[in-house]
Parts: C-alpha cells; structure tokens; sequence
C-alpha cells in the first residue's frame, strides 16, 4: 500500500522534473531538425560569429547542422548534453547551450551557448545558462563547469557573471580579429558555489 511518504516523494521527484529544464521565461528543449536550419543562419552570421568563434569563416549550413546535431545528441552517459532553447511566450527558437567534456572521472565540463541576434539584451542568455548550469549540477553530477568568452564581448561576460561566473584566468592574445589580437577570459562555477546561492 502507497503511504502519504511515498506519494510526496514521487510528487517532489515530479516536480524536480518539472522545472529542470525551464523557467518562467525559457524552456530547453532536444534539438529538432527544423530548428538546426535557424542554428546554423546564426552560427554563420558574420556579426555574431566574431563574438563567438576563433576566426569568422562561414561554413556550408549542411556542415553546421550536422555539427550542432552532433553535440546535440545526449546519450545517456556521454557527459555531454545539448538543447535549443525557446522562449515560452511566444514558442520561439531564440538559440542553443550545449555541456561538453563532463564525463568522469573529473566531472568538469565545458558551457557553450549561442543567441539569435534578435534575441541579446533581454536577459534570456542568462536564463539559459542558469538553467545549464542547473541541469548540469544536479542532473549530470558535474563539479565544475567552465567556458572561455572573448575579452570584449562584454554583454556575453555580463550574463555568465549574472549567473554566477567566475573569472579564473586570462589566456593573452588568443584571438585575431579586425587586426589586432585579443585575449580571452576564462571563466567557471562549482557545484558548491552554485549550490550555496540556493539555485536548484
């Protein structure tokens, strides 16, 4: 016979469930193939190419959408995991976050995220990596998660900060962009460090 315990335990795991991949804002969701056709326009477009990749090159969108379809295809204990993300009120398709690298034993992965342009500045990048990160801690059991953010993409730094970032370190002079080289900053969160802020 099923105890009040018992229902209460299942009703908590329930809602657990729940929230783990959304907010009240953005959702995360698996990766479909009519969402990869919008990934790889942003992916390939110049403006926001060079707030995100080593050297701006376009690539054939086929090329892309196997890329983002690879990192996107969450095995079960792969260590990595891969979503699109949209914004609940509209249903839109606003980007993609992606958990790389975070098998055991080091349990220490790698955060990527990318926006449609027309998507920056209305905080939902932050909501995507809180999210991430929460999934990431609580799901995976990682202990760490890092990235790496160009020095003057500073919106992106902003948000990573907002979600509770660390700048651990600074790589000189590791990008070229527009003649000049920049450094890039490195930048992470324990599982402690999330936790002690009372995030789920």
């Amino acid at each position: 016979m099923t105890t009040d315990a018992q229902w209460n335990q299942a009703a908590q795991a329930q809602s657990y469930g729940e929230a783990l991949l959304q907010d009240e804002q953005v959702c995360l969701r698996e990766v479909e193939p009519e969402d990869l056709v919008q990934l790889a326009a942003w992916w390939n477009d110049p403006q926001w190419a060079v707030l995100q990749q080593r050297i701006v090159k376009p690539r054939p969108a086929l090329s892309v959408m196997e890329m983002m379809a690879a990192w996107s295809e969450n095995n079960p204990n792969s260590g990595a995991a891969g979503f699109s993300i949209f914004e609940k009120l509209h249903g839109n398709l606003i980007g993609h976050a992606t958990l790389s690298g975070g098998a055991l034993p080091h349990r220490a992965a790698e955060l990527a995220i990318m926006l449609g342009g027309e998507h920056v500045n209305r905080g939902f990048g932050t909501r995507a990596v809180r999210l991430m990160n929460g999934y990431g801690f609580n799901e995976m059991g990682l202990n760490r998660i890092g990235l790496k953010v160009a020095a003057y993409n500073t919106r992106a730094l902003r948000a990573y900060e907002k979600a509770g970032f660390s700048l651990e370190g600074r790589e000189r002079e590791v990008y070229f962009h527009q003649g000049q080289f920049h450094d890039q900053l490195v930048l992470s969160i324990l599982a402690r460090e999330h936790f002690a802020t009372g995030q789920s």
